[in-house]
């Protein structure tokens, strides 16, 4: 019986201590391109993954696997300003980084966002909170590019795009782990922007995703710890940022924004975001969190040099969100 065209990949992460290697891009992208044309059996994406949740990916393996999705899907034509990577779901804060895109997207710029849900249980999802704020997922391109014309914004669902993702980010509960998928899919920006918003929930990770961003040859991104994972601001931490610029690598820090820690809320309800939203509430936690996301989506976008510079456009941008229309 002849060796599966897919076990040299398996043992090169897989030959021990002294054995096993990381992937070059071009390995790593030959790798996932068979992944996703279903080439692989079931064992061994298995294996596949899970040892490269232990090794932890290089940043060529990020690239490469990124590469081959990109050649994987079936990229529009249209053109937006910012890609917004939606994969972690909040279950301790609110999802304020929603009212920074759309407060972006009201601003006049064309902001894409993807993502994927259900796949840990107790946390709220970009789809079903932007569904209580007036943006159905888009499930196909014309459907997104339709949304942009009339609103600047569009959430886009992983399963739209690239259904082979969406059903391994769905073995979570299985492998009982997250896979090396749920990183990647941070990079995708399928469209293609200029800029991307990426946000990591372990620090040690925005080395790899700024350096695989510039193997991509992404102009301008920017990557940070986030609220849950998700690209919000932690207004009661301080940030540091890993910044694209022109693909030129930065590092910025800036300070935090409110003293002391939020209290965890037991519940997240829908109705209190979206009157925050409308400004018939107001959340001195939440709107910085929107100033701070805001500050930072705009310094990604190469609209500011300067944290506080940042924080005064991004103040003037949530302040005249009701008075602004598209």
């Amino acid at each position: 019986m002849s060796e599966h065209a897919f076990a040299p990949y398996v043992r090169i992460l897989g030959k021990g201590k002294t054995g096993s290697r990381s992937l070059d891009f071009e390995e790593a992208q030959e790798a996932f391109g068979m992944i996703l044309r279903g080439e692989v059996e079931p064992v061994q994406l298995g294996a596949f993954l899970m040892l490269l949740r232990v090794k932890e990916e290089s940043p060529e393996e990020l690239a490469g696997f990124v590469s081959a999705v990109r050649a994987h899907i079936q990229r529009p034509s249209f053109q937006v300003d910012l890609d917004w990577a939606s994969y972690a779901g909040k279950r301790r804060q609110h999802p304020w980084y929603l009212l920074a895109a759309l407060t972006l997207a009201k601003a006049g710029y064309r902001v894409l966002m993807h993502g994927a849900a259900g796949h840990t249980a107790g946390r709220l999802y970009s789809e079903q909170a932007l569904g209580a704020l007036g943006h159905a997922p888009c499930e196909n391109w014309a459907d997104a590019e339709a949304a942009l014309a009339q609103s600047n914004f569009a959430f886009v669902p992983l399963r739209s795009f690239c259904e082979p993702l969406q059903r391994i980010i769905d073995l979570r509960n299985l492998f009982g782990l997250r896979s090396p998928v749920n990183t990647l899919t941070r990079l995708i920006n399928p469209v293609g922007a200029r800029c991307s918003m990426q946000s990591i929930f372990h620090p040690a990770y925005a080395d790899s995703h700024q350096r695989a961003a510039q193997l991509l040859g992404q102009e301008n991104a920017v990557v940070f710890k986030g609220e849950a994972g998700e690209a919000e601001r932690r207004p009661e931490a301080d940030l540091k940022l890993h910044l694209l610029l022109n693909n030129n690598p930065t590092v910025e820090e800036w300070p935090r924004l409110l003293s002391g820690r939020q209290d965890k809320l037991d519940t997240l309800p829908l109705d209190y975001l979206k009157a925050c939203w409308q400004g018939t509430a107001t959340d001195t936690y939440g709107e910085q969190a929107v100033i701070g996301t805001l500050a930072i989506a705009l310094r990604a976008l190469g609209k500011t040099t300067k944290p506080d510079e940042a924080h005064r456009q991004a103040n003037d941008l949530w302040q005249s969100r009701l008075g602004q229309r598209i």
